[in-house]
């Protein structure tokens, strides 16, 4: 008889096209392997804007996870009075944002349901934004996913905001949200942090809590390396949505900053900007001579193939970078700022070029734009480095061996 998940999720991760919604999926599907999974989903609408796309998520998710309950929307993401209210309770309380964002009576009748339908032998709460939910959880062992520390995150974004007021908002955010981290954390059976460093800055953090690294992954075999003939020369590309402040100021300062320097010595060179945007965003970014601002596409493989450098500027993350596993696996030359590759295996100069400052960064991809040897050895780099770390049956085995033991009783170190 197999043993039973029961997996909370703050989205409804269908279709997998953003980098929360590609690892939540993905470890669903590892998971579905070897235990019964109970899924227990909130919608985001920017994943799935009405409700005919929620219905059509919900049906393919369950063709493939033993059971799905209906999503939850989450209804500040409708409703402005809505948001304003959840900030004053937030400021009134001091609790963090997240926990009546995440508070609705919806969400409670479909979680009871779920647990007692599934009986589980282990939650796995893929958020710590649901820590609220954590009083009508049975008694089981119960592991937390955090892509993020998420208070590092919050203190970084409050960092580059250029207005005071949102910046002392994020901040106070952030205060909050440390509180629970300390709080709660040593409580769980198990913390999964998508890498190392993430690890220890939990540790430190919240001094008990017991981690273990399951990072993100690629589909090596879905994101494979194309023949050299379909290079555009001097094509860079930036993969990710800029709604999300990380990627937006990544590409802001690499406009700014990065790109008039490469366009100078190569003024061929053209930009790709691959993802979601908010209205306005391709006039923006598109007055730089050479960048097209395509907005979200269905298959990035296409853009890729063509590329010759991926760039990843990024100055405020957490976690591992989906965009990176992504060039890795289809053989890409990278180049990226420390922040960008943080926690993933990288060697520079074998599977990466990492670089800081502007001047740096943009010489970096110069020299991958002029060197096609150069481009094929980080690209050759890259791929042994997804193949042997990242892909998702790699990952998968390490997680279901991870529940599989607590499950049996035996401790986290």
């Amino acid at each position: 008889m197999r043993s039973r998940i029961l997996f909370l999720s703050q989205c409804l991760p269908f279709p997998p096209d953003s980098g929360v919604t590609n690892r939540t999926y993905h470890i669903l599907q590892q998971l579905q392997r070897t235990f019964d999974v109970t899924l227990v989903p909130f919608s985001r609408r920017n994943h799935q804007p009405h409700a005919p796309a929620r219905a059509a998520a919900t049906a393919a998710l369950r063709k493939e996870i033993f059971d799905v309950f209906d999503p939850v929307p989450i209804a500040s993401e409708w409703s402005l009075t809505t948001k304003l209210r959840i900030h004053a309770s937030s400021l009134l309380t001091g609790k963090p944002y997240t926990f009546f964002e995440y508070g609705n009576p919806m969400y409670a009748r479909e979680l009871r349901a779920a647990v007692e339908r599934a009986s589980p032998d282990i939650v796995h709460l893929d958020s710590m934004d649901l820590y609220r939910w954590l009083p009508m959880l049975p008694g089981v062992p119960t592991a937390c996913t955090h892509h993020n520390v998420e208070s590092d995150l919050l203190s970084l974004r409050a960092d580059h905001l250029p207005n005071r007021a949102a910046s002392a908002y994020v901040s106070h955010q952030a205060r909050q949200v440390e509180k629970v981290e300390r709080k709660l954390c040593p409580r769980f059976d198990v913390n999964i942090m998508t890498s190392r460093i993430d690890a220890e800055r939990l540790g430190i953090l919240a001094a008990g809590a017991r981690t273990h690294v399951v990072p993100n992954g690629v589909d090596v075999d879905y994101f494979r390396p194309t023949p050299r003939e379909l290079v555009k020369p001097g094509r860079v590309v930036f993969l990710g949505p800029t709604y999300m402040f990380p990627n937006r100021d990544a590409v802001e300062f690499f406009l700014d900053a990065v790109w008039p320097i490469v366009r100078k010595q190569c003024p061929e060179a053209t930009l790709d900007l691959i993802g979601k945007s908010r209205p306005g965003d391709k006039a923006l970014f598109e007055k730089h001579a050479g960048v097209a601002c395509h907005g979200y596409v269905a298959d990035i493989r296409p853009y890729f193939s063509e590329a010759a450098c991926s760039v990843v500027p990024l100055r405020v993350g957490g976690g591992t970078r989906l965009k990176i596993l992504d060039a890795w696996s289809m053989g890409k030359a990278i180049v990226s700022t420390r922040v960008g590759c943080e926690g993933l295996e990288t060697v520079d100069g074998q599977n990466i070029l990492i670089r800081g400052d502007p001047a740096n960064f943009a010489e970096a991809v110069v020299n991958v734009l002029r060197d096609s040897n150069l481009q094929e050895r980080l690209g050759r780099g890259g791929r042994r480095t997804a193949e042997g770390i990242y892909a998702w049956p790699v990952v998968g085995e390490n997680l279901t061996g991870l529940y599989h033991k607590l499950i049996e009783g035996e401790k986290v170190p």
